[in-house]
């Protein structure tokens, strides 16, 4: 017996019930070889893994905008971050590990450059708009691997499309994720935001802080133990109702105090008007697009204005940056 039939038989055996196994997925859109060692859905992660926007993910902002400092979070950071509590969750709940894993990694590899600055400004722009959970999507399914995709299995392809609230995932190991993305960027963001100065401990309702704790560390332990306490034995994910209903308070607090604080958003403006101009001048100037770009819009019909979206949403900070001052700023203002 192969080494990937004997995990696939250890998943039968051990995992609950309600798992999703590796040997019942709904398959790729490609029918390919299977790996004699690796289940599928691990098989994807690490595809994900060693993908191109994977590695983009670490020059991505993840709330603020180039931080003076080196330990703020940036998307990939956030992205392991999620994967961890995923997986916690998971191995607790005896669901798959390498599908929450492969979802975890692979939920916002279609964020924009500025965080959801750039995500807006693309969306207002491009009539055909854009929702990074869409777009992560599709760099899975054609923008990876010039034009031919990952070909991921159907299960994480539906974690990664379902991932946000509004999303409701076909798996548990899905529902898992959404989830722990919510919890991660909760915790982190405002373990940012105590870092720059924005928040204190003692500004968190206490209201909050007597359901689910008064320091980051004592809040992210109170969610994850939550979960998983009122999903064992379950075919469901799901919190408490009061521990729930403190995560939309605090979620609400974050909203006001952080995620639209002029302090920590000063600049976002001018990431949307950055975002935007090259979105104008490359929707002028496509011959100006990468090769494989190019090649989505001639060779398989793709509208003009989803390719600039690919092109323009795909970019780090950095490059975005690099590339305005390239099209926009006269050579002899460089400083």
């Amino acid at each position: 017996m192969m080494i990937r039939e004997q995990l696939e038989k250890w998943e039968q055996e051990y995992l609950s019930p309600y798992a999703a196994l590796s040997m019942n997925t709904k398959g790729r859109d490609r029918e390919e070889e299977q790996c004699d060692i690796r289940p599928v859905f691990q098989r994807d992660r690490d595809r994900i893994l060693h993908c191109k926007s994977f590695r983009r993910l670490k020059d991505k902002t993840q709330v603020f905008l180039t931080p003076k400092g080196d330990h703020y979070r940036t998307r990939l950071t956030h992205t392991l971050e999620v994967s961890q509590n995923a997986r916690t969750i998971a191995k607790a709940l005896r669901l798959n590990e390498d599908l929450v894993e492969a979802i975890a990694l692979g939920h916002d590899l279609g964020h924009t450059p500025f965080g959801h600055a750039g995500e807006r400004a693309l969306n207002k722009v491009c009539p055909l708009g854009f929702k990074h959970s869409e777009q992560s999507v599709r760099t899975v399914e054609i923008l990876e691997k010039n034009g031919m995709g990952l070909n991921l299995t159907w299960e994480v392809r539906d974690g990664i499309r379902n991932h946000q609230t509004e999303g409701m995932p076909a798996t548990l190991e899905g529902k898992i994720v959404r989830f722990s993305d919510k919890i991660a960027y909760i915790h982190h963001d405002m373990d940012d935001a105590l870092r720059a100065g924005i928040l204190t401990e003692a500004d968190v309702p206490k209201e909050i802080g007597e359901v689910i704790g008064f320091t980051t560390g004592e809040r992210l332990d109170h969610f994850i133990h939550d979960l998983v306490t009122n999903s064992y034995g379950k075919e469901d994910i799901q919190m408490s109702e009061p521990v729930a209903e403190a995560m939309r308070k605090l979620r609400k607090f974050m909203f006001e105090r952080v995620y639209i604080n002029p302090e920590a958003k000063s600049e976002e403006g001018k990431a949307e008007m950055l975002v935007a101009s090259l979105y104008d001048y490359y929707i002028k100037h496509l011959e100006l697009l990468p090769r494989e770009y190019l090649w989505l819009m001639e060779k398989k019909g793709e509208p003009k204005e989803r390719i600039v979206c690919d092109y323009v949403g795909a970019m780090t900070d950095r490059f975005a940056i690099a590339k305005y001052e390239e099209i926009f700023i006269p050579r002899s203002w460089h400083g």
